[in-house]
């Protein structure tokens, strides 16, 4: 099920006092993070995607980018890159984090050889910050259509999720997996193309059910990844602005939010849909 209305562009039109740099008149992005309890272990520590408020420190409550303004933290309204345009930078504020900070988090050293497992709304943006950082990448999907689509997003190589004979060809050969997909898929023989000691990262929220000997006898790890901090959100917009990393987009007026949604819930949306909202003037500026 979608939930619209989390990656937030706009204009500040009015500030507190405690504000920081912040003025009236600056373009900034909000993703889900907008009004963390401050007061928690996690925030404490600067990690307040892992706030134990979090539904509560959404920004779609109670109703996110489909008001006409919003109120956030001003800690979590995020000054944009000239170079980066609005719907562009919708889109990062949170697919761009979920997929940045764990590459960052999990990755660190080169050469690596990675797959991306999904080429949907979160695999196509995986596909090109891990270009970008310099490693192996493989796009690992279960629609070989998208494959020349892989390469354009710079993927080194595509493997079709449905073919057991490549998939075999491919065993061990896996630092990490970084699962961008929902749904079903069969995880065992995943778990044979990766390396001894080698970890799947879950970004998205597929349903697994496996045998756990290869995850056992090779010393594997599975692990999660949710969005990011705020210092990871500022790079991962400095990133995407100087590698030129954009998602592929179908901007659509908010009037059109039933039909938006319908296409998601088709599987047809490539890859993500942004909306402008078409009842303010210079809406899509």
């Amino acid at each position: 099920m979608p939930v619209p209305g989390h990656e937030i562009v706009g204009v500040v039109s009015e500030v507190g006092s405690s504000t920081g740099d912040l003025k009236i008149g600056d373009r900034v992005g909000i993703g889900w993070l907008g009004r963390p309890c401050g007061r928690c272990e996690w925030c404490s520590k600067g990690q307040e995607q892992l706030c134990m408020d979090i539904v509560q420190a959404a920004t779609w409550l109670p109703y996110g980018g489909f008001s006409s303004s919003v109120v956030a933290n001003s800690r979590f309204a995020n000054l944009l890159p000239r170079s980066m345009s609005s719907e562009v930078a919708a889109v990062m504020m949170c697919a761009g984090i979920t997929v940045y900070s764990p590459l960052i988090a999990r990755v660190s050293q080169l050469p690596l050889n990675i797959g991306i497992i999904g080429m949907g709304g979160l695999g196509h943006l995986a596909i090109q910050f891990a270009h970008a950082m310099g490693y192996e990448v493989t796009a690992i999907s279960s629609s070989p259509d998208k494959k020349k689509q892989a390469f354009s997003f710079g993927a080194d190589h595509f493997l079709d999720l449905n073919d057991r004979t490549a998939l075999r060809q491919r065993q061990y050969a896996f630092d990490f997996l970084f699962c961008t997909a929902h749904g079903n898929f069969k995880w065992e023989p995943l778990l044979e193309i990766l390396k001894k000691r080698g970890t799947i990262v879950m970004i998205g929220f597929p349903n697994v059910s496996l045998n756990s000997t290869d995850l056992v006898a090779h010393e594997l790890t599975i692990t999660g990844s949710f969005l990011g901090s705020r210092l990871v959100m500022r790079e991962m917009l400095a990133f995407a602005a100087e590698h030129n990393i954009e998602p592929l987009i179908q901007s659509m007026p908010m009037s059109l939010i039933n039909k938006a949604i319908e296409i998601v819930r088709q599987n047809k949306a490539r890859y993500r849909i942004v909306l402008y909202n078409d009842l303010l003037p210079n809406s899509k500026a």
